[in-house]
């Protein structure tokens, strides 16, 4: 199967962005989700994970008030919406699937097994 993001871009200090993820080849049905970004140079960082059911959802302080994940099992797509986005949230944002129904208490990159190829988000004036 295959995780496919869209929706980057670049957008100014303050503004909103939506990902999306498609799986294809399978169901999202019984797995939980998450995002990841990365800047060149540092670890890949946890920025959300949502549970099978879409009743647990996780964030780190960083983002805490301003992403958002949800997901659509019947579209077999997740999203996440991003707002008030500032300069230091510029990175490669990738989606990801881990074989679980909730999310770990860290979001941590080796929890995930199942990965998107990535997409750009600049946030620059």
């Amino acid at each position: 199967f295959q995780l496919v993001e869209s929706g980057g871009g670049l957008v100014r200090p303050g503004g909103s962005l939506r990902l999306s993820c498609a799986l294809s080849g399978w169901t999202l049905n019984y797995y939980s989700l998450g995002w990841f970004r990365q800047v060149p140079g540092k670890e890949r960082e946890g920025v959300s994970c949502i549970s099978e059911s879409g009743v647990r959802t996780i964030y780190p302080d960083s983002v805490k008030g301003r992403f958002t994940i949800h997901r659509d099992n019947a579209k077999n797509t997740f999203y996440l919406q991003m707002d008030s986005l500032k300069p230091e949230d510029t990175a490669v944002y990738y989606c990801a699937l881990r074989g679980f129904p909730d999310c770990p208490s860290i979001i941590r990159e080796s929890y995930f097994g199942s990965w998107g190829q990535g997409t750009q988000v600049t946030v620059s004036s």
